[in-house]
């Protein structure tokens, strides 16, 4: 009898690594474009992207600084950290599957036999009696089909793109902190600016004033320079309220409260300057450098795996089971070899009827891993997307500030020139209000023309998925 035993468990031993169901896992062949097609005309090139740490490139301490703290403290990463974490724990679990179950178990109870249940009860066997028990009993799943196998293979594809997601958390918040800093920084130079027009506006002002005692202008003259004053000043409160919630969201994105940034940001500082060359790379190295087109591989990944998880459910589960304890109606013979006791065989569990049930969640896991490939189709099509247009928005944008700044440079000639022939005499007032009003409006559209310049070079860094590579001790202390 013991033979077809052993047989049947070598059998079954001999299937554990067998065939794996399911279709196997390629990454998509894409075959992007040779080159962009935005021209690199503005301090552009196509040479390999050295944008691990390029908020360094501004030479700016405090963003450096922000950018470490950032790093550290940022809620969303530490949720993006926390998911990494669930990932490898969901992980273990399914892993755990291909080693056998056992369980202890010990159980003591008074049972009593009904006399009556049975015509002819032998009168020697007490009707009621103790029962002591304990024992081990073990369940060992073969994996002969692969489900358990793909289903290992799903989760470390779940932990891959969980850890892609946390480092597409961080290349966002990194981009973040240097938008709203530079945020911050442009609306207090609007403040300079407006505060530099507004003194240069009150002397104008005071000039027609006494222009105007001595007879020699009119009061609509008068009139018009304190317009001009006032609409500059009504100006400062917008800026100032710009660089107050530009300090506030830069504080919440440290896992601060909003006002903490306030007094370290309020002293007065330029807009940090452009790199000279900003090196892009070719379309190809962005699907390597891009964590969110990473998860969404991982992504699409993880889904294939999982239709195989569903196809095991169509072929028969093979399962070795035994127990093995002691069980006696008297404590003082349980553990003796007489009370012990054992079974251990093979199992088969086939499901011959389910109302298609299995195969209903098979076309369920094709039609998920059907939407995975076009969110991941459409991630890389968004990052080319996005490469485009900040190369786009950097080139012209800086064409634009090279503009304004001949612009700022005429139009404080042209205030120049008016107010020496306005006090000569020789022209009216309003040639100086229009000078002095184009000059202001130059110098400000200039400053945001910086502001835009550096915000433009920041996408660009951020679409092509920079800043992760650099920082793994620090956005990665939690994980």
């Amino acid at each position: 009898m013991k033979r077809p035993f052993k047989f049947s468990a070598a059998v079954l031993l001999g299937l554990l690594p067998g065939c794996t169901v399911g279709p196997s896992y390629h990454p998509p062949d894409l075959k992007p474009a040779p080159h962009w097609s935005s021209p690199l005309t503005g301090g552009e090139t196509n040479m390999t992207a050295t944008n691990a740490a390029w908020w360094k490139t501004f030479q700016d301490e405090e963003l450096n600084s922000l950018i470490n703290r950032a790093a550290l403290s940022n809620l969303d990463l530490h949720m993006a950290q926390a998911r990494v974490r669930e990932a490898r724990a969901a992980s273990a679990i399914v892993s755990a599957n291909y080693w056998p179950n056992a369980d202890a178990s010990a159980a003591f109870s008074q049972e009593r036999i009904s006399k009556n249940g049975f015509p002819t009860f032998p009168p020697s066997i007490p009707l009621e009696a103790n029962v002591y028990q304990a024992g081990f009993d073990a369940a060992w799943e073969l994996d002969v089909f692969g489900g358990t196998r793909r289903a290992v293979e799903a989760a470390n594809a779940d932990i891959a793109a969980a850890e892609f997601g946390r480092r597409d958390v961080l290349v966002s918040l990194l981009g973040e902190v240097a938008r709203y800093y530079i945020e911050g920084r442009g609306f207090q130079q609007r403040l300079v600016i407006a505060r530099q027009n507004i003194q240069t506006e009150g002397e104008i002002l005071s000039l027609t004033k006494d222009r105007f005692k001595s007879g020699l202008t009119s009061e609509l003259d008068v009139q018009q320079a304190a317009a001009l004053l006032a609409t500059t000043q009504a100006q400062i409160p917008t800026f100032e309220t710009g660089f107050a919630q530009a300090a506030h969201r830069l504080s919440v994105l440290l896992g601060q409260s909003p006002g903490a940034l306030l007094t370290e940001l309020s002293g007065e500082s330029s807009i940090p300057g452009a790199p000279p060359a900003v090196p892009v790379g070719l379309p190809s190295e962005l699907l390597r450098r891009r964590p969110d087109v990473q998860q969404a591989e991982r992504q699409l990944a993880g889904a294939t795996a999982r239709i195989g998880v569903a196809v095991a459910d169509l072929y028969p589960r093979f399962s070795l089971t035994g127990d093995v304890g002691l069980q006696s109606v008297s404590a003082s013979d349980w553990f003796s070899a007489g009370s012990r006791f054992w079974s251990v065989g093979p199992t088969v569990q086939w499901k011959i009827f389910d109302a298609g049930r299995i195969r209903a969640n098979i076309r369920v896991q094709n039609a998920r891993q059907e939407q995975v490939l076009a969110h991941y189709e459409q991630t890389v099509l968004a990052s080319f997307e996005d490469v485009e247009n900040a190369l786009t928005a950097y080139a012209k944008e800086q064409t634009r500030h090279k503009s304004l700044t001949d612009a700022v440079e005429a139009n404080r000639q042209a205030v120049e020139i008016a107010t020496q022939l306005y006090q000569s005499g020789l022209a009216d007032f309003l040639r100086v209000l229009d000078s002095q009003r184009s000059l202001y409006e130059s110098q400000d559209a200039l400053v945001q023309s910086e502001r835009a310049v550096v915000l433009n070079l920041i996408a660009l860094y951020k679409a092509l998925g920079g800043g992760w590579q650099t920082m793994p001790a620090q956005a990665a202390a939690r994980s």
